[in-house]
Formats: structure tokens, C-alpha cells, sequence
């Protein structure tokens, strides 16, 4: 993806399809000779002008409004012309195709995916973080998501940045005054001066990493994964979580052979829950293919939860599952179908991680296997939050215990009274940030050797104030811009 283009630019900023309203935009260094030829007059900037659209030879495309904004008072910084029309498609594409022969001369070409905002960047419109909360305001799926993400668009996370950055870069003019005048006798390493303010900022960047990461959960949501034998309620969970038939449930087992996935939103946090086939030893190949999908899709989740019948759970089979979930993701053991209980019914035992399987345990079980186990902690920051495993008792078919499930959810994601971020983020800021709180982790261990470490202290604190700055893009190189704009949708 080429950056810094000057050439002007089009598209159709409303979504395809049938609509009251299509808006189609341009935007260029220059645009008032293509003002000219397109309606014969000059039109002044930041009034509504209701005109007909015409072709090259007069007849009228459609009718509507107009505005013109001059460069630099424009969402792009450059000159922007939106002719906001009927939003039909056929009629749209008109009005495209006359607005690119009228500026030929001009250079002016279709837009790429993301190329205004982009522009609006290059042009220091917004900088990165609020640039890619443009997109996040578009994608939200939650009322939450979009209040955060539009927080993020007004500057809220950015500031919180920049706030570090500064206090970062005061740092680092305190240690390079010892480098640079070792005669003047300015020892802030002695005074405690360095140790007092590093301490601080990195008190304030756990602080900004925490929200951050609950920021994250709120964007992406969780990726919930189920697991368990045939017939223990996974597709009768995932409909009664849905409040839809989203999964065919029969008394047969091996119904489900592929993964289902549904989006559902618990007090504004994304939960994608994945339905997947029952684990257990077969012959039939389809099935077959299916359990080994099951296994890969446990690999991605943020959560797991393994359903049990709780008038048979934690048999063999049980345990072998458990044994094989992969370590650093959070385990729900949920007993299902509690409403098939007598009230005299006691308790089954549970198999948990912790449970040493004998040695006859998968010898009729080669699906189950254990493969060495991998360690997701630095993929999903959920993981890091939550080890182990904790058991529910519920009825997917009654409701029972659905509302303690859901809670359970919300803890696994961070998500407590008074915690919720106030803006968005995304997987790339945390990142950034705790790279950032690394580089500062070793700076304080600089301070302790006073002037044997002084340069490599003056390093950490460069490393780190770096970090901070990849994230609104001062230091952000234009293979990850390319990456970043070309996910936005045409016409933003």
C-alpha cells in the first residue's frame, strides 16, 4: 500500500446497496476546478447547495445537496467535496463515473480502503490511535463499544499516552544531563530524582495497561469455546444463551459435525460462543474431521467451557478431555442438566486439572491423546487473568444457573463495577504499552548500579518512550499504516 499519495481521490462513503441516502466523496489538495466543471460556478465552502447532478452533456444523474470544505478545515485536511444524492446503486455509480471524467485532467482515481483516513492522519487531522477508533466506531456491536470507541475518536485514550510520554521524556532529560555534563556534578541518579519519577510513571502505565486490557475484551469480546462428550447440552447451551434455535439439538449423537459460532452480548461485552462436535472415539471419518476441528478451535479460545452431564461427569472420558485442554486458557466446568436430578440426587465428583488420569485412561482413546501442551499466556491477555478450573451447576434446558454463568463470564473478562475503560483500545496499544512497561521494568534495574548502567538507563527509557509513541504514530513505520488502513472500509 503505497503512502503519501497527492493524487484526489473518490468513493462511495455510504454502504452498497438500496438506500434514502448516498454520499459520494472526494477529497484533493485542490478541487475548485473540478467544483467548476461539474456545476459551472464556484460553490461556497461550508454551505449546503441543493442542485441536479449532471453528465457531460447536461441531462440530469440525480438531485441533491452539496458542501464543499476548504483544506485544512476538512476531515482529510485537504479539500473534501461530498455530493450527498439518492442512494441507489446504479444511480451512485453515475455520479462517480461523471465526477472521474470531469477530473481526469486532475489525476483523480478511485480511493483505497481507508485512503480519507489515512489522509487525515498524514495530514495530522488525528493521529493513529484516533484514526483506527474511526474504524472501531464503525465496527462497534455494543453501545458500550461504541461510547468507548467514540471517547478514543475525541482524543481521550491519546491523551492518556501522550500524558506518559511527556513524563517519560522528562525522565530522560534528567539522565542524559548526568551523561552530557559529568563536570557540573548533577547526580539525580543519588537524589533519588530518577527512582521517584520512574516509580511513578510505571504506576500510572499498569494503570493505563489495565484499562487498556480491559478496553480489548470490550472491542474483540471473548471467544468462547465448548467443549465436552455428545449429548451433555452444548448445542441446547448455545441456543439458550442466543434466545435462538441457533443449533440443531436431537437425542442423536455426533449431531453437531462442524463449529456453529453466535455472536451474543452480555452487559456490552462481545461474547462469541462456538459450538463444536462432541468429543469422544469414533469411526465415522465426518465425524472425525469434526472432533479434530474442535481441538483446533480450543487452541484460539479465551474461554473454555466444558460441559458435563452431572449424572456421569468427571467418568474417563472426562478427564481425558480436561487433561487435553490446552494450559493458559480459563476452564468452566459446567454440570449440566441439573433439572434431571432427584431431590435426593447427591453431587458427582468432578474431574478437574489436577486429576491424575490412571494409566488405562486413554488406552481406548487415541483422539484424546495428550500433545504437548502450549502456553497461550502471551497470545490472550484474558488467559492471564484467570487459571484453572471452577465449576457451575446448570440447565440449559430450564435456565438454571445461566445467570451465574454469564457473571462468570463477565469476571473472566475483567469486567467488574467501576473497571470499565472509558475509551477503546486495541490488541496493537497493549502490546505497545507492555513492551513499554518491560523497557521501564529495566530501567529500574539500571538505577541500582548508578553510573556503571547510566547509558544503558538512558537506552531502556528511549526503548520505552518509543513504545508509547508507536501508538498515536509519531514512531510508527508505513508497513504497519498499510496494514492498519487497509482494513477500514471504502470511503472512510
Amino acid at each position: 500500500m503505497a503512502l503519501r499519495s497527492t493524487d484526489p481521490i473518490i468513493a462511495i462513503a455510504t454502504a452498497p446497496g438500496r438506500g434514502g441516502i448516498g454520499i459520494v466523496r472526494i477529497s484533493g489538495r485542490t478541487l475548485d476546478t473540478l467544483v467548476h466543471a461539474l456545476f459551472g460556478r464556484a460553490l461556497v465552502p461550508r454551505e449546503a447547495h441543493y442542485q441536479p447532478f449532471k453528465d457531460s452533456r447536461g441531462a440530469a444523474i440525480d438531485t441533491g445537496v452539496v458542501l464543499y470544505f476548504k483544506g485544512p478545515h476538512s476531515y482529510t485536511g485537504e479539500d473534501v467535496l461530498e455530493l450527498q444524492g439518492h442512494g441507489g446503486t446504479a444511480v451512485l455509480r453515475r455520479v462517480v463515473e461523471r465526477c472521474l471524467e470531469a477530473g481526469a485532467a486532475l489525476g483523480l482515481r478511485h480511493a483505497r480502503p481507508g485512503e480519507f483516513t489515512e489522509r487525515a492522519f498524514l495530514n495530522e487531522r488525528l493521529d493513529l490511535a484516533q484514526a483506527e477508533a474511526v474504524a472501531d466506531l464503525i465496527d462497534a456491536s455494543s453501545a458500550s463499544a461504541a461510547r468507548s470507541a467514540m471517547a478514543s475518536l475525541s482524543g481521550a485514550f491519546s491523551s492518556c499516552v501522550n500524558a506518559l510520554a511527556r513524563r517519560t521524556i522528562d525522565l530522560r532529560l534528567l539522565v542524559e544531563a548526568t551523561l552530557d555534563f559529568p563536570e557540573e556534578e548533577i547526580d539525580f541518579l543519588r537524589d533519588g530524582q530518577v527512582a521517584g519519577k520512574l516509580s511513578t510513571i510505571r504506576t500510572e502505565l499498569d494503570a493505563l495497561t489495565g484499562q487498556a486490557r480491559q478496553s480489548v475484551v470490550l472491542r474483540d469480546g471473548l471467544y468462547v469455546v465448548l467443549a465436552g462428550q455428545p449429548n451433555v447440552g452444548k448445542s441446547s447451551l448455545l441456543n439458550a444463551l442466543a434466545g435462538d434455535d441457533v443449533a440443531i439439538v436431537t437425542p442423536i449423537a455426533g449431531t453437531t459435525r462442524d463449529r456453529i459460532v453466535h455472536q451474543i452480548h452480555i452487559d456490552g461485552v462481545p461474547i462469541h460462543i462456538v459450538d463444536t462436535a462432541g468429543l469422544r472415539e469414533t469411526h465415522d471419518a465426518v465425524e472425525s474431521a469434526g472432533i479434530e476441528r474442535t481441538w483446533t478451535e480450543l487452541k484460539k479460545a479465551s474461554v473454555i467451557l466444558h460441559l458435563q452431564d452431572i449424572r456421569s461427569g468427571g467418568d474417563t472420558l472426562d478427564q481425558a478431555i480436561l487433561q487435553r485442554l490446552p494450559t493458559g486458557i480459563p476452564v468452566l466446568t459446567l454440570l449440566n442438566k441439573v433439572d434431571l436430578l432427584d431431590d435426593s440426587s447427591a453431587s458427582r465428583p468432578t474431574a478437574t486439572r489436577e486429576t491424575e488420569s490412571n494409566g488405562s485412561s486413554n488406552a481406548e482413546l487415541p483422539l484424546l491423546e495428550t500433545p504437548p501442551k502450549t502456553d497461550h499466556t502471551e497470545r490472550s491477555p484474558v488467559a492471564r487473568r484467570t487459571a484453572g478450573a471452577m465449576t457451575l451447576a446448570i440447565s440449559a434446558k430450564t435456565g438454571a444457573g445461566l445467570d451465574a454463568l454469564k457473571e462468570r463470564l463477565l469476571e473472566i473478562a475483567g469486567r467488574y463495577p467501576g473497571m470499565e475503560s472509558p475509551w477503546l483500545a486495541r490488541e496493537r496499544h497493549l502490546r505497545a504499552l507492555t513492551r513499554a512497561g518491560e523497557h521501564l521494568t529495566i530501567a529500574a534495574e539500571h538505577i541500582r548500579h548508578d553510573d556503571e548502567a547510566l547509558d544503558l538507563l538512558a537506552e531502556e527509557l528511549r526503548l520505552a518512550h518509543i513504545e508509547l509513541c508507536t501508538i498515536t504514530g509519531q514512531y510508527t513505520s508505513d508497513d504497519l499504516l498499510g496494514e492498519i488502513f487497509s482494513r477500514f472500509c471504502i470511503g472512510k
